[in-house]
């Protein structure tokens, strides 16, 4: 059999930076008394000011092959007394090791210049990551929000590792004028610069290793589906409210948009009505051939706004012709009961497999205690489900993770990546 991978998390809400490096360094240490293959760390923008000392301070503590990390406005990981904890605009700094036998380990940092041509063949993005798609690599992607091209890498890597995981989510801040931080150290490299202000940092993971993914989006649909039959960029002009799948017919009756959605709101509840006027959500259904459309069968993508001249609405992608919609409501209890159902589906699902080793959790910065009204809500969900496996992350500025085989950059979500030995 072979030797288990082992995973251990530390939080520390100290204010002083040193003291919460000592912290984090002595109960990780403890938990995880072997070598460590890979490091995470994600650190409060409280301590933005001091992000050039932070790696200097790891490295005199801390022995790891690999390290990636990134500032965020909020932190997640394990406290003192073993719980699950989320916290938001304080100083905290959680700190991931992994001991990854029969694991290979990648470290990398790439800025946006690096990146190839979306013309261009796999084989660049594959030299570009120094891994081959055979190896069926698993990454842990950290982003600058304003500087990475987050967008064009996630499509490179889907089209170099199709079969691939990717999760992450892009560096926050809690207030503006604040600079993000990206941190980086490989053994291979020591050299290299390990504070980033730009770019992204990542981690590709391959061998007896598989990062397992759950993307709760937490909106629920409303209305029927609709089939797109005139859009233009980010705009959607008209919709079919036909639902039948095969070709777009002459005498398919199409309407503007927000025609429909007016439609759509006068037949909910009125609870749903008010809701409907801060937290109206589109999604695109990412299967064209599947019949009957379902839960996470959808990529939720923002309303940017609507022109009631014409009844087009404006959303947060690119729209095409015969594509099928529909319009989505968020708020806490749909996004409770969304994260509990992909939960016990994912434990169904892996109830025979190996136990999972540890985890990471990237929450959008509009979730955690400001929609659920009490602090460490989703990291306790979480471990009701996957109780004693070791948590850490941060509340981010977009989330990274995969809709229907494709990778996508979301907003409002919470994504978590499941380390397990296959």
């Amino acid at each position: 059999m072979a030797n288990p991978i082992k995973w251990a998390n530390a939080l520390s809400t100290r204010p002083s930076l040193e003291a919460a490096v000592t912290e984090v360094v002595d109960r990780v240490g403890r938990l995880l008394p072997m070598p460590a293959d890979l490091g995470l760390v994600f650190i409060s923008s409280a301590y933005a000011s001091e992000y050039s000392r932070l790696m200097p301070l790891l490295q005199e503590h801390l022995s790891v092959r690999m390290l990636i990390g990134c500032g965020g406005s909020g932190i997640i990981g394990m406290n003192a007394q073993g719980k699950a904890q989320e916290v938001e605009e304080a100083p905290a700094l959680s700190l991931s090791i992994a001991h990854l036998p029969d694991v290979s380990v990648r470290a990398f940092h790439l800025a946006a210049e690096d990146l190839p041509d979306l013309d261009s063949p796999p084989d660049a993005w594959v030299n570009l990551i120094g891994v081959s798609p055979q190896e069926q690599p698993q990454f842990i992607l950290l982003a600058d929000p304003f500087s990475s091209s987050i967008n064009d890498l996630l499509q490179g890597l889907d089209f170099a590792y199709p079969g691939s995981n990717k999760v992450g989510g892009l560096a926050s801040a809690n207030g503006m004028g604040v600079q993000s931080g990206l941190f980086y150290f490989c053994d291979q490299t020591p050299q290299a610069k390990s504070l980033h202000r730009e770019g992204t940092v990542g981690i590709a993971l391959s061998g007896n290793v598989v990062l397992e993914t759950i993307v709760a989006q937490g909106c629920r649909p409303i209305g029927q589906t609709y089939r797109v039959t005139k859009g233009e960029r980010n705009i959607l002009l008209e919709l079919s409210v036909q639902e039948a799948m095969g070709d777009i017919t002459a005498d398919e009756q199409s309407r503007p948009p927000l025609v429909v959605l007016r439609d759509v709101i006068q037949n909910l509840s009125e609870e749903d009505r008010q809701l409907a006027q801060n937290s109206l959500f589109i999604g695109i259904a990412r299967d064209e051939f599947k019949q009957q459309l379902g839960h996470g069968d959808f990529l939720i993508r923002n309303m940017l706004g609507v022109d009631p001249r014409v009844g087009a609405i404006a959303i947060g992608d690119r729209v095409r012709q015969g594509q099928r919609i529909q319009f989505h409501l968020r708020d806490a209890r749909t996004s409770k009961e969304d994260l509990e159902l992909l939960l016990k589906c994912h434990e169904q699902r892996t109830a025979n497999t190996a136990d999972a080793s540890g985890a990471l959790m990237f929450s959008c910065l509009g979730r955690g205690e400001g929609l659920y009204g009490e602090s460490d809500f989703e990291s306790q969900l979480f471990h009701q489900y996957l109780s004693n496996i070791p948590l850490g992350g941060f509340f981010c500025n977009g989330e990274i993770g995969p809709v229907g085989g494709s990778t996508f950059l979301h907003g409002y979500t919470s994504v978590f990546g499941i380390c397990r030995q296959l």
